[in-house]
């Protein structure tokens, strides 16, 4: 580590110079502290520190074929909600690397996914506190226009510990091969059928150290994909199998996996329509077979149900992919009433709908001598067994120039049984959540924001209420005011106000922020992965820089 230390360090030192006349170098910076105490009221407790920080810098140099980047993070130690995998300070990535008009050259850590991410993803989320970053090597090939060669090597950052990476166990290899074939062949650039294709192949090796099972060493996954346009559709296909991967995630069990996805797109002046399905079955699929919560993924599965940014929408019944097994839909229309018309008005009327629904898949029973093989799974062959729905509506009125109304409807199912998010009840959790978004403006620097959220459900901790004000100064200052209220809680003295206020500073490229209150305990989630934040109660700064 040290070694690598110097090294990034001595080709900063250099390419600095460089950038006077050929390069430049970019980056950005944040920082968040928390100072917490105790209150027993919502279980929060005061760490013995006191004081926690999150921090990182990433320093990136581009110029005359050359790059490098690097970044340092430090955890002092790790905010809450953070995972343990999170601790001291260090370096957390770097690498080199080269490029021209057909190559891509980069040794160290590199971010890449191929197609949807089905076979292989790695990336990283701060807010999730989630980074698989590949160390290793990775080559980038064009050898004509509308054809990319990807090939990828290397191991999985595992954790964070005492200020250096702890790689996993595994190792990754992947190749990728994407196709525009009317780039590829220059007599169809003109017509109207657009055509993408591409394949991908990955594999995992891990030694066999299993006292009870014979495992395989070596676990491949291939598969395809399409895109097609034509017109005003678009679609979209991919397909992955996986051979037998036994893990502490399935069990140890030798059935083989599949994922496949496709979207179906229709858009013009004033609609829109989306139809998208997901069929998993088995798809876990980590370079250490031993690991479990979002440790060392090798693949990433993509949620099929909207994003959803209220409070109350998306973060007390949130769903969470579920990587053994799920056949998932979701359909989407958004269409704006025309301008002029008696509903339109002046400024026309944006309605958008959507529906999600994910169900358990079948599992069909196989003859006892099929060894550890336990059942057979088809594509999309979905169960009685629901996961989640969501059925939300979507309402933006324009009143005039400074005034702004968005209406919102949700409905929403969660199988708490098989997504666990709450202790407090089983089976299905109906709930029902409305939302109204107030937006105003005084002039051209003034303006204030208010959401009133009310969820209501029979289940679980029962109805609560949430109110969101802004008030926003452009282009500088920033004020906000939350409070989260469970007046439905079946236990009176659980009925709390999660009172929180904000306030904040822009300049530039800098943004400054203090926040103080309480937050309640629950999960956050982005794209499907989740993370448990605890219940906390005290000051939060943070401060962003990008340069």
């Amino acid at each position: 580590m040290h070694k690598s230390v110097a090294l990034v360090s001595l080709l900063f030192i250099s390419s600095y110079g460089w950038t006077q006349l050929r390069g430049s170098i970019s980056g950005n910076a944040e920082t968040t502290f928390q100072y917490l105490k105790e209150d027993s009221l919502i279980g929060a407790t005061q760490p013995s520190e006191k004081g926690l920080l999150n921090s990182y810098m990433n320093v990136f140099y581009t110029g005359s074929n050359f790059k490098a980047g690097m970044r340092i993070e430090s955890y002092l130690p790790r905010i809450q909600g953070y995972p343990d995998r999170f601790d001291g300070t260090g370096l957390g990535m770097r690498y080199v690397g080269y490029q021209n008009d057909y190559l891509d050259l980069t040794l160290g850590n590199f971010y890449e996914q191929f197609g949807a991410g089905m076979i292989f993803r790695s990336y990283e989320d701060r807010n999730l506190g989630y980074d698989n970053v590949m160390d290793g090597i990775r080559l980038i090939f064009r050898p004509r226009k509308g054809l990319k060669l990807t090939g990828v090597y290397g191991r999985q950052r595992l954790s964070f510990t005492e200020g250096k990476v702890i790689k996993g166990d595994g190792l990754v290899r992947g190749l990728d091969a994407d196709l525009n074939v009317n780039q590829f062949f220059s007599k169809l650039s003109d017509k109207q059928l657009q055509v993408g294709l591409g394949g991908s192949f990955v594999s995992k090796y891990q030694v066999d150290n299993n006292d009870t099972y014979v495992l395989p060493e070596n676990v491949g996954s291939y598969g395809g994909r399409i895109n097609l346009r034509y017109k005003k559709f678009a679609f979209n296909a991919e397909y992955i199998h996986k051979e037998n991967d036994p893990s502490d995630d399935n069990g140890y069990i030798y059935n083989s996996g599949h994922a496949a996805l496709f979207n179906l797109t229709y858009t013009k002046k004033g609609l829109g329509i989306i139809v998208s399905g997901k069929s998993v079955n088995n798809m876990s699929f980590r370079s250490d077979r031993t690991k479990d919560l979002q440790d060392v993924f090798v693949n990433f599965l993509p949620a099929m149900n909207k994003t959803h940014t209220y409070n109350l929408v998306a973060t007390l019944y949130p769903y969470t992919t579920q990587p053994l097994g799920e056949v998932a839909y979701q359909a989407e229309v958004l269409y704006t009433v025309k301008r002029g018309s008696k509903l339109g008005g002046k400024y026309g009327l944006p309605i958008n709908v959507n529906f999600s629904t994910a169900f358990n898949p079948v599992k069909h029973p196989v003859g006892s001598n099929q060894g550890r093989i336990m059942y057979e799974g088809h594509l999309f062959d979905m169960s009685d067994s629901l996961f989640w729905q969501d059925f939300n509506i979507n309402v933006t009125k324009k009143v005039n120039k400074s005034l702004k109304f968005i209406a919102s409807y949700y409905s929403i199912r969660l199988n708490n049984d098989a997504t666990k998010v709450t202790n407090f009840a089983t089976g299905i959790i109906n709930s029902h959540i409305g939302v109204l978004e107030i937006n105003k403006s005084f002039g051209r620097k003034h303006s204030v924001r208010l959401e009133l959220q009310g969820l209501f459900t029979k289940q679980d901790k029962g109805n609560w209420f949430t109110t969101v004000a802004e008030y926003n100064i452009s282009p500088k200052w920033f004020f906000g005011l939350m409070d989260q209220y469970n007046y439905g809680n079946p236990h009176s003295e659980q009925r709390i106000h999660y009172l929180i206020g904000t306030f904040g500073f822009i300049k530039s490229s800098s943004r400054f922020m203090v926040s103080y209150g309480r937050q309640r305990a629950g999960l956050f989630c982005v794209g499907g992965i989740c993370r448990f934040v605890p219940a906390s109660n005290g000051l939060t700064f943070s401060f962003t820089h990008s340069f």
